[in-house]
């Protein structure tokens, strides 16, 4: 895949917009729950996806990884660095990267409507649970200092606390992906810098 000009300006404009989400909490230190950050990553990772498509949306949540990793705080509560790996919540950043390319995927397969943005946007909500609450047990079980009585339903109630949010969002951001997709960027000038550069 040959990245254009407009393309690399457009993948950086989300991995900064998922570290903006990944630090609400820094203004509102009680939406963590169980060591889990509530944050506005996944709606981003959800629009990057469907604005940006599957591949490239994808590249930018492996940017946005990468960046972290590397030692810059774009995590959530301003974090970043290799030691990421071996924190519980490490499974959802990687899970941004699936969430995104199925997303997009999912849309570009079928037809441009509402209920085909929003179905994709659920579906990779789903992907982002799943992989990140699974993560987050088996890494508890096996490296993390577990909290007493943790059990696999312990880790699932805690998502229980984030997920109207995330349905909520998830629902917004497919429309607002098939919004702008019907306006700024079905104008024929975005069409043909995406084209051209």
């Amino acid at each position: 895949m040959k990245l254009k000009t407009i393309d690399i300006t457009l993948a950086g404009m989300f991995v900064a917009l998922m570290a903006v989400g990944a630090n609400i909490t820094s203004i509102a230190p009680f939406m963590v729950v169980g060591g889990v950050p509530i944050t506005l990553q996944t709606f981003f990772a959800l629009l990057a996806g469907a604005i940006l498509g599957s591949r490239l949306g994808a590249i930018s949540m492996v940017v946005y990884a990468l960046v972290g990793m590397i030692g810059v705080p774009v995590f959530a509560q301003f974090t970043g660095g290799f030691s990421i790996f071996i924190k519980p919540t490490f499974g959802f950043i990687i899970s941004y990267v699936f969430t995104a390319f199925i997303t997009g995927y999912i849309i570009e397969k079928m037809n441009k409507t509402a209920g085909v943005y929003v179905f994709a946007a659920l579906v990779g909500m789903v992907i982002n649970y799943v992989f990140g609450t699974n993560w987050m047990y088996a890494a508890y079980k096996l490296w993390a200092a577990a909290p007493e009585g943790f059990t696999y339903k312990m880790a699932w109630a805690w998502m229980v606390v984030p997920l109207p949010k995330d349905i909520i969002l998830s629902v917004l951001a497919g429309l607002m992906a098939l919004r702008l997709e019907r306006t700024v960027l079905s104008r024929s000038q975005f069409k043909h810098l995406r084209k051209s550069a």
